[in-house]
């Protein structure tokens, strides 16, 4: 189970619906405990999908598709969790968008997602967000979907 506010499903679907048609992103930081994932910040990052990016995944993948796929910089992702270390914070997820198509991660998505992280999606329809999911990774590397709790 991942538990966050209103707040921060709030900046998810606001950040989608901005980058829109493209995906967005961005990192949850948060921690642990025998609730499940407790979030306590939602950080929007840059869609840094470019060629570099491209050329790191297999498979026919251009800049352009920024409107498919997702990356967030090493460097960011880096400062993150270094920023999150000093708060006794961790990086427990990552959340994209899905333009125009559902909240279900697709084969790429899967492919590049590590375990122990809650990937939240956002579908996006039209340029308004809408189904929002998580998603975290089985023992077999097979997503499973994750219950999403309202905090205050």
């Amino acid at each position: 189970m991942i538990r966050l506010s209103q707040e921060h499903l709030q900046t998810i679907r606001t950040h989608a619906e901005s980058t829109y048609p493209d995906e967005c992103c961005g990192i949850i930081l948060g921690y642990v405990d025998t609730e499940g994932k407790i979030v306590v910040e939602v950080m929007p990052t840059e869609n840094a999908w470019n060629t570099e990016a491209a050329a790191e995944f297999p498979g026919k993948r251009t800049a352009e598709s920024k409107r498919r796929q997702y990356a967030i910089a090493p460097e960011v992702m880096l400062r993150t969790q270094r920023e999150g270390r000093d708060r006794s914070l961790n990086i427990i997820g990552i959340f994209h968008s899905h333009p125009d198509h559902p909240a279900i991660p697709s084969e790429c998505d899967r492919l590049y997602a590590w375990q122990g992280y809650s990937y939240i999606i956002v579908s996006v329809q039209n340029g308004k967000a809408g189904e929002l999911e998580s998603w975290s990774l089985d023992d077999h590397h097979q997503f499973q979907a994750e219950a999403i709790e309202n905090i205050i």
